[in-house]
């Protein structure tokens, strides 16, 4: 048994006695990025060097692979004008801002924001290695990290990092096994990945195949254009003819007497998070509330229980059912339907029409917006009301299977993620042998 010595890390109590324990800046140079100046555009014109940004960082969760391509990239002017780096292949950089402790090594030169810190490996580190060991600390990070809106860990803090360092042809079999284990997870994953994706397609086509009748024998072509086909007993109606349109309102902030004594549940886009992936059908629970004399003096509603949201703004296209007597603002209509449409079958068409909301009626490049002439005049299939409620039990039925094996998969994933990252925390802290665990699949038993 290798003998052990302890260390001041609660990430590793314990490391190898022949390992040393060094300042990270001894066999490191530290360095940072940069932002050139917006304000200047030739500095952001014919721009050809790769950018390291957050989002190229923190959308890869966890694979070792190198960086080799960035969404933005920014000239060799802006460079030579400003205080950005261009930093060598291999150098390995740390999210300190957003996404904090997130970390990726590159794979080409590249510059970036001063939202990193970065670390060129001397000849006694191997790159790869120091970024397993900046994966093992994930949990040491938020202890670094101060700031009361924006968390941020201080340079200070960093350029004081120790880390545990084995010789250096030790570092490169534990990083060899680690790629090779770390590589067989990512494709596991992208395989796992590739089912969601279907599943999610089956999903959507599901629901697409149940409310528009297709088991059917008698179709004929829809004249919707979100449908190629209904039954032909069918008819395709103005969804006004059927339920009462409304929408919602915000009352003015500035009257502070209208915002005291709240208990009128009222939706917002901050509530679209719970209908997003389909899933919930009632919506119960709203972030904020609303009183009964900012309702009177204002043009928001309260709807009755059973009525139809759908935003149509910010995160456009996502609805629900009011669980409750609610109120919404103006991001929202509303239906509340009548003898012949229920609810729930109108939920399940606004949502399988949702590709077309957005692709044929959204408007504007950045925030969609679906205007409220267009949804006036929004059309569904109508079975008879008997159909309509077999049509929603369906499409329960049919969404619970899938989303209970959708449930599975995912579990598969982050079990994959929690075993890559024990076997690298166990492998940079010398209580797992590489050596002897070299060639056999350590990742078996968590598969696609």
């Amino acid at each position: 048994m290798t003998a052990m010595q302890s260390t001041p890390w609660g990430w590793a109590p314990f490391i190898p006695s022949h390992w040393e324990v060094v300042p990270l800046n001894f066999v490191a140079k530290m360095g940072t990025g940069h932002t050139p100046d917006r304000a200047k555009k030739e500095y952001w014109e014919n721009c050809t060097v790769p950018w390291v940004t957050t989002p190229d960082v923190s959308r890869r969760g966890h694979s070792l692979r190198p960086l080799m391509e960035t969404d933005q990239k920014i000239s060799e002017l802006g460079m030579a004008n400003s205080a950005a780096v261009l930093h060598p292949a291999d150098t390995v950089m740390l999210s300190r801002t957003a996404s904090i402790g997130y970390s990726v090594r590159i794979g080409r030169p590249m510059a970036t924001t001063q939202a990193f810190v970065t670390w060129s490996a001397g000849p006694k580190l191997d790159p790869r290695y120091l970024l397993l060991v900046l994966r093992a600390m994930e949990q040491e990070w938020q202890k670094l990290a101060y700031g009361s809106t924006h968390l941020t860990i201080y340079m200070p803090d960093l350029e004081s990092l120790r880390i545990p360092l084995p010789p250096l042809e030790e570092q490169r079999r534990i990083a060899d096994f680690l790629d090779a284990e770390s590589a067989r997870v990512d494709n596991l994953v992208t395989a796992l990945q590739r089912e969601l994706d279907l599943l999610a397609e089956r999903r959507t086509t599901g629901v697409v195949a149940a409310v528009s009748g297709s088991t059917h024998t008698d179709l004929r072509p829809s004249t919707l254009a979100w449908l190629e086909s209904v039954p032909r007993a069918w008819q395709e109606v103005r969804v006004g003819l059927l339920a009462r349109m409304g929408s919602g309102h915000t009352p003015s902030r500035s009257q502070p007497e209208w915002w005291t004594n709240c208990d009128i549940p009222w939706i917002t886009t901050g509530e679209v998070k719970q209908v997003r992936d389909d899933r919930i059908e009632d919506l119960y629970v709203t972030r904020e509330k609303i009183s009964k004399l900012g309702l009177t003096n204002s043009a928001a509603e309260l709807h009755p229980k059973g009525t139809v949201f759908l935003c149509r703004t910010a995160s456009a296209g996502y609805s629900g059912v009011m669980g409750l007597d609610m109120a919404t603002s103006q991001d929202f209509v509303t239906w509340t339907c009548g003898p012949r449409l229920l609810p729930y079958f109108l939920l399940w068409c606004l949502r399988a029409m949702r590709p077309d909301l957005l692709g044929r009626l959204a408007m504007g490049s950045t925030h969609k917006t679906i205007y409220v002439p267009d949804l006036q005049m929004l059309r569904i299939p109508l079975p008879p009301l008997d159909e309509q409620e077999q049509i929603v039990r369906t499409i329960r039925r049919q969404n619970a299977r899938i989303d209970t094996l959708t449930d599975k998969v995912r579990r598969q994933q982050e079990l994959l993620r929690e075993r890559r990252q024990a076997l690298i925390t166990a492998a940079v802290t010398g209580q797992f042998d590489v050596s002897a665990a070299s060639g056999r699949n350590v990742t078996e038993g968590v598969s696609a």
